[in-house]
């Protein structure tokens, strides 16, 4: 059986050096070497390989980030690479995910390399799924940046979101609906945990299908009723719940000039 191998890493001599050990091996074919994180997603994306040899500490998109954006149901078998990160090590431990530290060892790559050729085998992917969602959901990894790009993969693109590009989000069903300037992304996650989320990054709930940036909220509107309308500087009007409106009151206030 021959396993195609892609290596993802933004320092060249360690793609180099990866490049040098799989060529000692017969079943082995790389399709490509990428040396960022989106050049990493397009790549698995079009060749899907067998076997993914993924750096964790790229810039601008990491190896998270990577299979955050495949998704963890579609990723294939992954050996991690990292020059040593406590945190990672101990979360590839908990979860039994294979990794490597650098630089690399001879005889460890090759032990790795044995055990993912038997991973592949059995072809278990449901717990390969799980595996790489806890490794996801683990908060010392979750909170590695002080801002959490959001994710969004749609219509063959994916797309990093920063925070700050972000206007308001909405309940859709067993989907959230994220609001940018120019457009709108429907994204399978929960209101709860996009309110977790970005709760440090200036965003506030405001009924209980809505969250809205306050960096864009222009205007408080009263009704007749008595209750209040949120403006945001593109024009949107979103209704401010009575549960919410204290909690959305001291935050204007905290950030008022």
């Amino acid at each position: 059986m021959t396993l195609k191998v892609l290596i993802a890493d933004d320092e060249p001599l360690a793609r180099e050096g990866i490049q040098i050990l799989l060529q000692q091996e017969q079943d082995i074919i790389i399709t490509d070497q990428c040396a960022n994180g989106s050049d990493a997603i397009r790549s698995i994306l079009a060749t899907r390989p067998d076997l993914v040899f993924l750096d964790i500490k790229m810039p601008r998109v990491s190896g998270f980030d990577v299979i955050s954006a495949i998704g963890p149901e579609n990723m294939p078998p992954v050996i991690f690479l990292t020059a040593y990160d406590q945190h990672a090590v101990e979360a590839f431990k908990v979860h039994a995910l294979d990794y490597l530290l650098k630089p690399l060892n001879a005889q460890r790559f090759r032990n790795s390399l044995n055990r993912a050729r038997e991973e592949i085998h059995k072809n278990n992917l449901t717990l390969r799924t799980q595996q790489l969602r806890e490794l996801l959901s683990n908060d010392k990894l979750s909170n590695r940046t002080a801002e959490e790009r959001i994710i969004v993969r749609s219509a063959g693109h994916v797309y990093f979101l920063q925070p700050a590009q972000i206007y308001w989000i909405e309940a859709d069903g067993d989907y959230v609906s994220i609001h940018v300037a120019d457009r709108q992304h429907l994204v399978r996650d929960t209101m709860r945990r996009m309110e977790q989320r970005l709760a440090t990054q200036g965003f506030k709930r405001i009924h209980r299908s809505s969250i809205v940036n306050l960096a864009y909220i222009t205007e408080l509107i009263a009704t007749d009723s008595g209750d209040y309308q949120v403006l945001l500087t593109n024009g949107t009007t979103l209704k401010l719940s009575r549960t919410y409106r204290d909690e959305l009151y001291a935050a204007l206030n905290a950030i008022a000039p």
